[in-house]
């Protein structure tokens, strides 16, 4: 297996583009956006922690064995919340003492 060599320019962009997406996600936070708050912070966050297992945990340049365990770990990761949320929504919650 050969090593693969990434420029440090690349590192650079995606560094760059981490502290813009930083200053971006925090400029949101003071925007109303209503019920898309979540949705809007979420979706930046994936697209930071993306770009970090992509390039910085050079999975991108991984076999395909190693890109599908990482794969596999998502999704594992998103059935645990989806059972999470499905049994955090399905709760009769009331306030304490009532």
């Amino acid at each position: 297996m050969s090593d693969h060599i990434v420029p440090v320019r690349v590192y650079w962009s995606v560094f760059i583009t981490l502290l813009v997406m930083t200053v971006v996600t925090t400029s949101i936070a003071y925007i109303d956006l209503g019920p898309f708050n979540l949705l809007v912070a979420m979706t930046i966050a994936v697209f930071k922690a993306t770009l970090v297992v992509l390039f910085f945990m050079h999975i991108k340049y991984s076999t395909n064995l190693t890109k599908a365990i990482v794969i596999s770990g998502f999704v594992f990761l998103l059935v645990m919340v989806f059972f999470t949320m499905c049994d955090l929504l399905t709760r009769n919650i009331t306030a304490p003492g009532r």
